[in-house]
């Protein structure tokens, strides 16, 4: 049985592919930045979501094929990711966008955001079937550095565990 939040996220993604069907070497993803207890939105966090708003703006033509969702746990990007033989491809505004919302939960609770509980970076996706995917791929506490090539390594990682694939040895190789 679907739970209510699943048909929810089931709704988003399908939303969110609507306005621009898929190309045949993507796959459409949420990546999830939630937080462990309590809540990171703009009600709590508004200093965090300052930094996040700017982010936003001067970055909009780089992210136009995304979705910024705000959730009472925490923003969710959902995204199109490229699958190609060379392996997993995920723009460089993406990291940099997810590294900025880390980096402003951080600095928002040090300017007085409530609440300093880790946050979780985690990846989702749902199969042509409904069948639902997620990875935690890393805990983040407000005083942890934010390193965006961990963060694309561990994505990548965790976007590869959820598509059931493994990423092609040289890939893996060039990141480290």
């Amino acid at each position: 049985m679907t739970s209510n939040w699943e048909h929810q996220f089931r709704n988003r993604m399908s939303q969110f592919e609507a306005e621009r069907p898929l190309r045949t070497d993507e796959v459409a993803l949420s990546i999830k930045a939630r937080v462990n207890l309590g809540c990171f939105h703009r009600q709590h966090s508004p200093h965090a979501y300052e930094i996040i708003d700017e982010y936003l703006h001067s970055n909009r033509v780089e992210l136009l094929n995304i979705s910024f969702e705000e959730h009472e746990s925490g923003p969710e990007i959902l995204v199109y990711m490229a699958v190609t033989a060379a392996g997993l491809q995920l723009a460089a505004s993406i990291i940099n966008l997810i590294a900025t919302i880390i980096k402003a939960r951080s600095e928002g609770v040090k300017r007085g955001d409530s609440r300093s509980a880790p946050v979780d970076l985690i990846v989702r996706r749902m199969d042509k079937d409904g069948k639902f995917y997620e990875e935690k791929v890393l805990e983040f506490r407000y005083r942890d550095p934010v390193d965006q090539k961990v963060i694309e390594i561990k994505l990548k990682e965790g976007i590869a565990k959820c598509l059931g694939i493994n990423e092609p040895e040289d890939s893996r190789n060039q990141e480290k």
